[in-house]
């Protein structure tokens, strides 16, 4: 029985994701499918190949539920491994290509996989580690594009199989992928998702034009959550899935312009990236319909330059994995809210509470708690830390805590402000580092900015600000220092600024914070 019960949908769905992409295929067989440099697969093609996918793991005895792990680089294969997997009946296990080996090794043991789908570009990290898993069946260590003793070659192994349709019924209530969070430090926590959420999402198909011919360029990485809520509508619309398999800004644009894509999903560092490439204006992108961003916060002032000369509509989203929580900003629609990530999404519900769990009232600063009909199952045999992520109101109904802190404007918009953990508290008031980087970020000369909250003897922490000054800025960190101050409230002013050379991030843009606080909290405790 499920800790919590997501709230009920307006609309029910009908078919799951499996049933729509089998309709896809039949209606559009000619029709591009997926795209990666010059391999290019149409729908029929791509139906048979995720048919033999799906015989193969059938053949190796994955049954409906069974859980199938890939670790790869972008590629068509992926896709066919995604999609087979879920015709199979089983469910997909994507595994960050970021992750350390141990982390990796933490995962698919948890996770109990009994076949994993492996690229030669992720043997060096994870080879080792995988050649020993005991949970891996005969057969079942499959090397996308490489060879080796002990491992089944990708293209020799479906070769045997039959391209029919196995035609297993998946149901809304089976597993439909498993997302671990992190796994940097102790045991990773592993977000289930089921057929009946992913089907809900896919209400966002026709109204976001993914049902009209839709082309979507993809350059994030296909085991992130970010990317998959792009890809899965494409498929569903019977559209083409145009992959990117290592992002550059000016490859971008060429790939956007030549491919005549009409829908791309980009996290803000990426939107940054190509909104400063020099000639930008000199690309034919007439015929992007509509960009979607997540992640991470788009700046506004980074949104109006993308309104202002980017072709197509401009969405962001405000989310989580785990689910709850969803806000929507049609930044086109409204280019007076662009300081905000957007309203509550259709059906979800948000409030915001205090420290002691009590909600706050609109305008007044709090944590986000979500419920909505797009909720994760719960954490992966962790039903202890389901419990903890969990909110309850007066009246019973169940709420995520995102972690996340905002507030909700007069006008329903929901303002973002931090996340709850990198909040500093320094002499007892609460500093929130979005407010201070904004600031830094407002200087003409600051390409990039983080605000961590690092020790110190008289406040127990204090804000530092770290930058990325531009090549010809020709200033200190003590110049922009004093120029952020000069704009901020006492009680939020920086104790330092300090000049980086990137910041670290991850592949779908968030800053690393914990790996830019950690060496000033090591040296503190020496």
């Amino acid at each position: 029985m499920p800790l919590f019960q997501p709230s009920d949908p307006e609309i029910l769905p009908e078919l799951t994701i499996v049933e729509r992409v089998r309709r896809s295929a039949a209606n559009h067989p000619d029709r591009e499918a997926v795209v990666c440099g010059r391999e290019r697969l149409d729908w029929r093609g791509f139906d048979r190949r995720i048919n033999r996918v799906a015989n193969r793991l059938i053949e190796l005895g994955v049954q409906s539920g069974d859980r199938v792990a890939i670790l790869a680089s972008t590629s068509v294969a992926y896709v066919e491994i995604f999609m087979g997997t879920l015709r199979a009946g089983a469910c997909l296990v994507p595994l960050s290509t970021m992750a350390s080996t141990e982390a990796l090794e933490r995962m698919i043991v948890d996770s109990g996989a009994k076949v994993l789908f492996l690229s030669q570009s992720m043997f060096e990290l994870a080879g080792v580690v995988t050649e020993k898993l005991e949970t891996i069946v005969d057969g079942g260590r499959i090397a996308i594009d490489f060879q080796r003793q002990q491992w089944s070659g990708y293209e020799e192994t479906l070769e045997s199989v039959s391209d029919n349709d196995p035609l297993i019924n998946v149901g809304f209530d089976d597993p439909f992928n498993l997302i671990y969070s992190s796994g940097t430090t102790g045991i990773p926590k592993g977000i289930l998702h089921d057929h009946w959420m992913r089907a809900i999402q896919m209400e966002r198909v026709e109204e976001n034009g993914y049902a009209d011919r839709a082309r979507t360029l993809l350059s994030t990485p296909l085991y992130s959550n970010t990317t998959i809520v792009a890809l899965l509508p494409t498929l569903v619309g019977g559209g083409t899935v145009l992959l990117m398999p290592k992002f550059d800004a000016r490859n971008y644009l060429q790939l956007a312009e030549r491919e005549h894509c009409t829908h791309t999903m980009l996290v803000p560092v990426q939107y940054k990236r190509i909104m400063d490439v020099g000639d930008f204006d000199s690309f034919d992108l007439s015929s992007m319909r509509m960009k979607f961003s997540t992640s991470a916060p788009l700046r506004a002032a980074l949104k109006k330059d993308v309104l202002d000369r980017f072709p197509g509509g401009l969405i962001e989203y405000y989310g989580l994995t785990e689910g709850g929580g969803v806000a929507v900003l049609a930044a086109h629609e409204f280019p007076d809210k662009l300081d905000t990530v957007g309203q509550p999404a259709k059906g979800v519900e948000l409030k915001f509470i205090d420290d002691d769990g009590r909600e706050v009232p609109r305008g007044q600063m709090g944590e986000i708690c979500g419920r909505s009909p797009t909720m994760m199952k719960g954490y992966f045999g962790r039903d202890n830390l389901t419990r903890e992520s969990l909110w309850r109101d007066e009246t019973g109904s169940v709420f995520f805590r995102s972690g996340d802190m905002g507030f909700i404007d007069e006008d329903g918009f929901v303002h973002l402000a931090d996340r709850k953990k990198d909040m500093i508290i320094s002499g007892g008031l609460n500093i929130y580092a979005d407010d201070l980087e904004r600031v830094l970020l407002s200087d003409k000369d600051v390409e990039d900015a983080a605000v961590i909250g690092i020790p110190s003897e008289d406040w127990g922490e204090t804000p530092l600000g770290l930058v990325v000054l531009r090549g010809d800025a020709g200033r200190t960190p003590q110049d922009v220092l004093s120029a952020a101050n000069a704009k901020l409230g006492k009680s939020q002013r920086l104790s330092d600024v300090e000049a980086v050379a990137a910041l670290p991030r991850s592949p779908i843009g968030k800053i690393l914070k914990r790996q830019l606080r950690e060496p000033y909290w090591k040296s503190a405790q020496v």
